[in-house]
Formats: structure tokens, sequence, C-alpha cells
């Protein structure tokens, strides 16, 4: 099932997240998390104990250690015992499972939450994990390496050219000036290639952060928020796992979950796109349909502020805050996962009719 039917609808009632920055070595997983947890439940007047499931996104492989997700527990406070979940992704799949959780009626309110610290480590070569095991992951190509081929083949193709790439970067990061949380806060010069085509400007920052959103269903929405940003319709898809046998300048799993989710039964009218690197926001206005009249990440999307495990999570937060504050009517979120955005999720947001 990849829409809401009948009276059992599902909103997102509240969104908070951290400022994201190049470091947080002063703080643990927990104590980057907790405030947030605090500020998304004070703005709904809940409390721990009025939660009914609570799912979390994190990698083990960040932290460093087994099980890191247990730790951030102690955050939310998991006694008396709750209802939880956790998922080995970033916090947009997570917010799946709690949506199908509240969609079944075992659970009326959810609390999903995601974190991630990237600069303790090297992200390029942890992200190389996601790689099949047996052919690519043994010849070690990093995240950029990977990007890279894909904006080249979109070059090769006709579909972009540098300037263009420079164009959206650019744009991105202007947006961002009036994003309070985005570690990229003003227009920075495109710099030096990484691995050509791309150049710094057209990669994510490294960071830290972490990001909490608070689900309700029906009337118990309209209770805890004066204009839900429902959720219409959500699905995910992957592509295959072997990057030779797929169309880099194509992404047939985004276009896909869109169809299910119902974002082209009538036109958006803001897109948050999870797309780290330039490249990819190009592939993705494509495979989405998204025309000239669409506002496109005006948070700053994920070239702005990427904490890995949390920047899909904070695309469908950023998308609902807006129909919280009336400034969108019907909004797309899109997260993804993997080199070569091999996983996407997308999910359409509404507010009431004002």
């Amino acid at each position: 099932m990849t829409s809401a039917s009948g009276d059992r609808r599902i909103a997102v009632v509240a969104f908070a997240q951290t400022d994201h920055r190049r470091t947080s070595e002063e703080l643990s997983e927990v104590e980057m998390l907790m405030p947030v947890l605090h500020e998304v439940l004070d703005r709904t007047g809940l409390k721990t104990a009025d939660i009914d499931f609570t799912c979390s996104g994190s990698s083990d492989y960040l932290a460093g250690r087994a099980f890191s997700f247990t730790l951030a527990l102690d955050g939310v406070g998991a006694w008396p015992p709750i209802s939880e979940s956790h998922v080995e992704m970033d916090g947009a799949w997570a917010l799946y499972e709690a949506w199908t959780k509240l969609l079944t009626g075992d659970a009326d309110t959810a609390l999903v939450y995601s974190y991630g610290k990237s600069s303790p480590g090297s992200v390029r070569d942890v992200l190389t994990r996601q790689l099949d095991p047996y052919y690519m992951a043994p010849l070690w190509p990093d995240s950029v390496a990977l990007a890279a081929l894909q904006a080249q083949a979109l070059i090769d193709a006709g579909d972009t050219d540098e300037p263009a790439l420079a164009a959206v970067a650019a744009r991105n990061r202007e947006a961002a000036t009036a994003n309070p949380h985005a570690q990229l806060k003003e227009p920075a010069p495109q710099g030096d290639y990484l691995v050509r085509p791309l150049r710094t400007g057209d990669c994510p920052p490294i960071g830290d952060g972490a990001a909490a959103v608070v689900l309700a269903a029906g009337d118990r929405a309209r209770d805890l928020c004066a204009r839900p940003a429902w959720i219409r319709g959500i699905d995910h898809r992957i592509e295959a796992h072997g990057l030779g046998v797929r169309d880099l300048t194509e992404s047939p799993s985004t276009r896909l979950a869109a169809e299910r989710a119902g974002a082209f039964e009538r036109p958006v009218d803001t897109a948050e796109l999870h797309a780290p690197f330039t490249a990819q926001e190009i592939v993705l206005r494509k495979a989405l349909r998204l025309g000239d009249g669409v506002v496109v990440n005006p948070s700053g999307g994920a070239l702005a502020a990427n904490p890995i495990m949390a920047a899909g999570l904070i695309r469908i937060g950023e998308a609902a805050a807006r129909i919280h504050r009336g400034e969108s009517d019907r909004a797309l979120a899109h997260a993804t996962s993997g080199p070569c955005l091999q996983q996407n999720l997308v999910a359409v947001l509404e507010g009431e009719p004002r």
C-alpha cells in the first residue's frame, strides 16, 4: 500500500532539526539528539509516554560500533518499555515504517528520528560498504568518484554541462541563506576539481546533525497541529545493485516511486530533493517531471547540509514545515540512499484547503 485511504490518514505534525555543523566532536550522538527530541515533542505538547511507536534511522558504520542506535534510546527514554524499531537507513525509511504502523491502526502517534556524525572518519571510504561486496566494493571506488561517473554520463548524453551544474549549486546555496540550520549559508565558489567533472561546489559538505518528526493519525493530527501535512502517498523503490547494468542518466526507481505515491496526479508547488551532488538534481528533476513553476529545495537541500542518515528525513520535514506555515499546499519530498541514486523514496504531502 502506498497511499492512505478512508478515514485513516496520517500527517506530519511537527519537525525539528539541529544546526548542522562540520564537527560536533564535543557531543555524543545522544547529546546531539536530545535537544531535537525535546523540541519536536514540545511543538505538539506531547510527552514520551504519549508516543505509541518510535522508529529511528542511523548507521553503525558511521558510529564505528555495532548496535549504536541502542545508546540513542537513552535520549528517548526507553523505560517504562516502549514500542520501538530501527532501520539501518536514512530516517526517511524509518518514517515509512512508522507510517505503515499507524495505517494498521496499531498506533495513533509516532516519533521518528535519525542522526549521523560524519566528522570522525572518512565518509568517502565508509560509503563503499554500500557497494556490491563481490565486484565493486573490493575496488574501493569512493562516493565522489561514482557521482563523478554519473555526472560525466549526463554531460556525454547532452543533459547538462559544467556551467549548468554550477548554477544548481549556486541556487541551492543561495536558498540556504534563509535557513538558520544549514551548514553552508552563503554562496561559495565552485572551487577545484575533486573528481572531474565535479568540483568542490558540486559536492555536499561533510557534517553532523540530527532530525525528528512526529506523525499522527486522523483527528489526533488536527488536535496536535493547526495545519497538518497529510501524507497523501509514499513509496520507495530500488535500482539494480550492479552499477554496470544501470543507465546513470535516468532514475526509473524514482519515477516509479513518484507514480505510486500519486505525485503525477496533480502538480506540486514545492519539491525537497535529496540530491547530494549537483548532477543528481538534474536526474531527479527529469524523473519527477518538475517544471519551472516548482520551488525546488527552498531549504538549500543536501548541498547546504548533508548529515548522513538524516538528510532524507530532513527533506520530508522541510516540506512538511512549509505546509505547516502555509507556504505550500502540495509538496513532494524525496530521499535517497546508496551510490548514484540507487534507492529512492518519494512522499507527497498536502495541507488542507485554506
